[in-house]
């Protein structure tokens, strides 16, 4: 596990501006792990790469390991670490101590405090909602928490666990964990398969909570499974029709971006692109299966996703209705134009730059992204001097 950077290192740089990434390569020219897999409708994979200007960048702060974010009523954020830390960054980049009362998260591997989310009525209620990796016996499990922020944003009451995933397994990788309000009551929740050869099976079996779309109703506190078949969620969204996508990793290839329907299932590990790790294939090999949904678009060589939103704001009006990906191994932040339910385009935009954890659209029409790391940043994102 890293060792955390001491509290005086959490420097602020509220108006530094980076410089403009070089032009971006053709990303389609990589070669794929599974040479042999053919997509099964043209456009599923390699969309033709969209041609646009670099977003202008400015760290707003310098956060250690930051995961998920959410903007709140006044400007600022709130911002979850993966070793357990919940900070509050006011509008001009200020970073405060933790938030007390979080309990105790597994923050060995890909687990600890993970994504966050406000209520729909917080400026009025201070509700919030937040995902973890739990301790439990067994070993630990995806879990889901709600709680009140208190007034001066430095406590938190009422701390209460909504959402257990079970069965819990000894694992520290694949927790999924996006949050996402559905604006009807309800409030989904991604979970992985825990990366585990013998826990694979469970992303099929409807009464696990491995590899699932989970539907929390809020109102009467029951947990729906809303879909099966998945290996690790960690992009998760609400289109601006109201539907939800998601964006899951896959292997070596197969990150999938998928439509996300009530009752179906979405093939893991039955059916999957991309191959093992090891080289081998994935199971019997098989990208399509019966009784199993195609990814609306997938990714080999992969982009490790994480974070995603849709745009709907006035500063990049050419991006108007793209879905928003941070990519972590492709060290991007990646566009994809979406057209009667079809990829069209894709642009990657801050390549190279570093692993993007998360990304939101902020209330004024920036771009928000988490970068991944002991140095992670909070940083925005505006158009550039040629957009």
């Amino acid at each position: 596990m890293t060792s955390l950077i001491p509290r005086r290192l959490m420097w602020i740089v509220s108006a530094a501006l980076l410089p403009l990434a070089a032009p971006a390569q053709d990303f389609n020219a990589a070669p794929p792990n599974a040479p042999s897999q053919s997509p099964a409708f043209p456009g599923q994979t390699r969309a033709p790469v969209i041609s646009s200007a670099e977003p202008a960048q400015q760290v707003i702060a310098r956060l250690d390991s930051p995961w998920g974010m959410a903007e709140l009523p006044d400007g600022g954020w709130i911002v979850t670490e993966k070793a357990g830390r919940l900070r509050i960054v006011s509008p001009e980049g200020a970073v405060s101590d933790p938030v007390a009362g979080v309990p105790d998260v597994d923050a060995r591997g890909q687990g600890g405090l993970l994504d966050v989310v406000l209520a729909d009525d917080f400026a009025t209620s201070r509700q919030l909602f937040w995902s973890f990796s739990e301790p439990r016996e067994g070993g630990n499990a995806t879990a889901v928490a709600t709680g009140i922020l208190s007034p001066d944003g430095t406590a938190l009451s009422d701390v209460r666990v909504i959402f257990q995933q079970n069965p819990a397994w000894n694992s520290d990788k694949h927790f999924g964990s996006r949050l996402v309000l559905d604006g009807q009551g309800g409030l989904f929740v991604t979970t992985g398969d825990r990366s585990v050869t013998q826990a694979r099976p469970l992303a099929q079996d409807p009464q696990s909570g491995l590899g699932k779309v989970i539907r929390i109703d809020l109102a009467g506190g029951s947990a729906e499974v809303w879909t099966i078949g998945h290996r690790n969620i960690q992009s998760a969204a609400i289109a601006p029709d109201g539907w939800l996508w998601v964006v899951e990793h896959g292997a070596r290839g197969g990150d999938e971006l998928n439509l996300i329907e009530k009752g179906k299932n979405y093939g893991w590990p039955v059916a999957s692109y991309g191959v093992e790790y090891s080289g081998g294939p994935i199971g019997q090999g098989a990208t399509q299966a019966e009784g199993t949904e195609q990814p609306v678009y997938y990714w080999d060589p992969v982009i490790a996703p994480s974070g995603m939103a849709f745009y709907d704001g006035a500063l990049f009006p050419e991006w108007q209705g793209d879905a928003l990906i941070g990519g972590l191994r492709g060290q991007a932040l990646v566009r994809l134009k979406i057209e009667d339910g079809k990829v069209t385009g894709e642009a990657r935009h801050l390549q190279g730059q570093g692993r993007i954890r998360d990304v939101t659209v902020a209330r004024d029409g920036a771009v928000m992204v988490l970068t991944d790391g002991p140095g992670g940043a909070l940083i925005r994102l505006t158009p550039g001097e040629d957009a």
